[in-house]
């Protein structure tokens, strides 16, 4: 198994397992949830960048019922 050094976003507080954790892979992106910490999803950094904008500008914003 790989060992990465897991970085955490410093809005995580008080280090609990309640994170989304992410990591340098190489030529990609590790990422994993601290409460399942053997669970990674790989993926590139363009992908996960392309994520990230649509997060920020509510492309996956739920629509009203």
């Amino acid at each position: 198994m790989h060992e990465y050094t897991w970085q955490r976003s410093s809005f995580c507080g008080g280090g609990g397992n309640n994170c989304i954790e992410l990591a340098a892979d190489g030529s990609g992106i590790a990422i994993r949830e601290s409460v399942e910490p053997s669970a990674v999803l790989h993926t590139d950094r363009v992908a996960l960048r392309t994520f990230i904008f649509g997060v920020k500008h509510g492309h996956f914003d739920r629509l009203p019922n």
